[in-house]
């Protein structure tokens, strides 16, 4: 007599059906996801391009003001003539340089720019000086 082997619930021919259309399945669900996403682009918020930097007379004479450096990315300049804002962004590739007092400039610590106070480059392979934004009274 020959014994019948049992088998399971599923043969192997059903299991890797299964395995096939379940891959099918995945692949298919991640295309759609892919698809749904793209119809959600990133994007990137600017800040405004204007704030209220306060009074003058907030400022000293001959210091450099970094009360706005983080949120802004501007330093604050006041002179004898007058104040100037300068964008606190390296002209070579974009980094942000420090101002040293001791020194009396700006130095991007990334390749070695250096910028007066004025903002006018003087060493380093910056191209050109920092960037000076508009300032209105009122």
């Amino acid at each position: 007599m020959a014994e019948k082997e049992k088998r399971g619930i599923w043969s192997r021919r059903d299991f890797f059906t299964r395995m096939g259309w379940g891959g099918v399945g995945i692949f298919g669900g991640l295309g759609l996801l892919g698809f749904l996403r793209s119809a959600f682009p990133r994007v990137l918020f600017q800040p405004p391009s204007t704030f209220k930097a306060g009074l003058i007379s907030d400022y000293a004479i001959g210091e450099v003001s970094e009360k706005y450096k983080q949120d802004q990315r501007v330093w604050i300049i006041r002179e004898e003539t007058g104040v100037y804002a300068l964008f606190a962004k390296c002209t070579h590739l974009g980094c942000t340089p420090r101002w040293l007092t001791t020194e009396n400039k700006f130095k991007c610590l990334c390749h070695g720019s250096g910028f007066f106070k004025s903002g006018l480059n003087f060493e380093g392979p910056a191209p050109r000086p920092l960037d000076r934004f508009k300032i209105a009274v009122g």
